[in-house]
This record gives structure tokens, sequence and C-alpha cells, in this order.
């Protein structure tokens, strides 16, 4: 192997050292309905948390509420946070009445909700290396 190659090498070996990627799977336990979607969002940004409307980094899926299990490879390692909400009738947005939710919600670490959505803080964990796993617990108020 030529120096040149073995530099290469030996750069692209550091590269990957310096940039862990990790693997998670978050399931959804306690829906009502299998109806409609499940829209979740995955953000490290604690300013964006929980709706990630302004976070280009975030993670934003939409999948069939008969979906129970949703994976997520190739994610670096750090801190994260969950949320999710179950688009019942498939409008693409949480319905509320006088802004308390018409329907499900979650958070990972199943935090709790007092008056509004918690912190990022309190759904916050933290990704390292491979097979890391949430389970959130779906809330209906309605």
């Amino acid at each position: 192997m030529s120096r040149r190659a073995a530099a290469a090498c030996a750069l692209f070996v550091s590269l990957g050292a310096a940039a862990p990627v990790a693997s998670l799977e978050i399931g959804i336990d306690a829906a009502r309905s299998a109806e409609g979607f499940f829209k979740l969002c995955l953000t490290a940004d604690p300013d964006n948390f929980p709706r990630c409307h302004d976070d280009a980094l975030a993670i934003r899926r939409s999948v069939p509420a008969t979906t129970r299990v949703i994976r997520y490879e190739g994610l670096p390692a750090g801190t994260y946070a969950a949320a999710v909400i179950h688009d019942e009738n498939g409008n693409r947005k949480l319905d509320t009445l006088a802004g308390i939710p018409r329907e499900g919600y979650g958070f990972s670490r199943n935090a709790p909700v007092k008056f509004g959505p918690p912190k990022f803080t309190a759904a916050r964990f933290a990704l390292a290396g491979d097979a890391n796993a949430q389970q959130i617990r779906m809330r209906y108020i309605f």
C-alpha cells in the first residue's frame, strides 16, 4: 500500500471514530385506535422541542397509526428528545379545544405533562453506540 493510500485510510478511520453513529428504536404504547397517523419529532435542540418547526436538523416522520415501532439508523451520538402526536383524523396537526389536546400525545422518557408540554430536560435521553430504545406511552384527555 502506498503512503498516500495509507494516509487516506488513516484519515477515513479517524473521521469515522470522531463521528460515532447510533440507532434508535421508538416503541409506541397505549394508542386508543389504529386510525390516522403518528407524527414524530426527534430533536437535539432544546429550543425547538417539542414542535421542531424551526429545527433544520430535526427528524420528522409520519407513519400509519398501525405502526408501533419506529427505527432510526445512523444518528450522531448525543442528547435527544422525542415527541409524538396521534393524528387520528389525518388532518396533519394536533387538534385542540381551548388549548387542550383532543388527540393523543407522548414524549420520550414518558415525561410528565403539567401545564403544557414538558421541557426538553424532562424528555431528553442520551444516544451512545448502538441499540438504544425509548418506549412512549400515548396519553389522551378527551
